[in-house]
């Protein structure tokens, strides 16, 4: 398996006690991804279309943010991924399409 980190150069920041940039970003990240899926199940829960579309506006929005956020938090280097291997990838794809086979046809 191939755990190579994908990850920008981190961008150095103060240590102490009290909160920094990054600290603060990963706050607000959190927070708008749990924002992201509150409103997901909001709009899975509508009846009413009028509020569905307001609450879909909000989440548009939100869920941009959300990606904003993750990119500033990237770029600095705060935010860092696994490289997964094509063997990985392709095991994965593999069993995706053995469950999309079990599903009923339309």
């Amino acid at each position: 398996m191939n755990n190579a980190k994908v990850q920008n150069p981190e961008t150095q920041i103060p240590k102490s006690q009290a909160m920094n940039d990054r600290d603060f970003i990963n706050d607000i990240l959190t927070t708008e991804k749990y924002f992201t899926q509150a409103y997901s199940t909001a709009l899975n829960e509508a009846s009413n279309q009028t509020l569905y579309q307001d609450i879909l506006h909000i989440f548009e929005d939100t869920q941009n943010s959300q990606r904003e956020l993750y990119n500033l938090m990237f770029k600095n280097g705060w935010y860092s991924l696994e490289q997964e291997s094509a063997q990985t990838c392709q095991q994965s794809y593999q069993q995706f399409q053995q469950y999309q086979q079990q599903l009923p046809k339309h």
